[in-house]
């Protein structure tokens, strides 16, 4: 079996500049980074992607684009402009996946949020199809996702995933908000087909609008049950891991990038090959 990639998103360390990460991932022995546009825009896009491509890291992740329903105030025309401009990005340092946040509810019905949603899709499938990049569409915990998605449930979101049928389009499994959930751990099996990228989070409290996560294998996320689970039933994709919240506020960074790549090769352990 070989052995799955593993990135450190940007998010984790927030404090830190897009420079900072790459020089720091490398030194704690990471080979991959999830990259946050924010960070890539604070640098330089031009300057970024050639310092990624410099770095030897690979990106797993380009985090994000959407906001399809106007909940974060744009437009959809200026929200599908801008996620064009992040698939041109995400082409050029060679991601594993653009990650999709299809904006909250808005007050719109269920059915009038996924037809803005389509309408997007539409407009940018070809586009992603031509640069090579696949979008993965993120769902969310219901007590998470009013500013970010309609879609909270992985169900509905493979539905919509399915019905384009193209490998350019797919989804972002994150633990925080699904891995607790014995009814998604029983059916990995027919979720993994679809999975870009699996994000891995862990939690002491309640799901909340602030995601508060805290390290790996410090909450009530059966991760190592999770992670086997996933690659049993076939899937081959990249580990991203996205921490945030009070208590990784309050971490050292540094000290977080060794214990995090730490807790990932134990929570592996189980299905690695002796």
């Amino acid at each position: 079996m070989a052995m799955p990639k593993l990135s450190m998103s940007e998010v984790t360390t927030y404090r830190w500049s897009l420079e900072e990460d790459v020089r720091r991932y490398v030194a704690a022995g990471y080979e991959a980074i999830g990259v946050w546009r924010q960070k890539l825009a604070d640098f330089g896009e031009e300057e970024g992607v050639d310092l990624l491509a410099e770095s030897g890291l690979q990106v797993t992740n380009l985090l994000w684009a959407g906001g399809f329903t106007g909940s974060d105030g744009r437009s959809q025309h200026e929200a599908i402009d801008d996620a064009a401009h992040a698939i041109r990005l995400a082409g050029a340092m060679n991601a594993g996946c653009l990650v999709v946040y299809p904006g909250g509810r808005n007050n719109h019905t269920f059915r009038h949020a996924e037809r803005l949603l389509r309408t997007a899709i539409d407009v940018l499938l070809e586009l992603a199809e031509d640069a090579e990049v696949t979008l993965a569409i993120e769902p969310m915990h219901p007590a998470c996702a009013t500013e970010w998605t309609f879609l909270t449930d992985l169900e509905s979101t493979i539905t919509l995933v399915e019905s384009y049928s193209t490998p350019h389009l797919k989804l972002v499994f994150d633990a925080y908000h699904f891995g607790h959930d014995r009814a998604v751990l029983a059916n990995l099996r027919e979720i993994v087909p679809y999975t870009a990228l699996v994000q891995l989070g862990d939690r002491r409290t309640a799901h909340g609008i602030d995601q508060d996560r805290c390290a790996l294998g410090k909450g009530f996320v059966p991760l190592s049950e999770m992670m086997q689970c996933l690659l049993e039933a076939g899937y081959q994709g990249d580990f991203d891991i996205e921490l945030a919240g009070q208590e990784i506020e309050l971490s050292g960074y540094e000290h977080l990038l060794t214990t995090s790549k730490q807790a990932f090769d134990q929570l592996l352990s189980p299905v690695s090959p002796q």
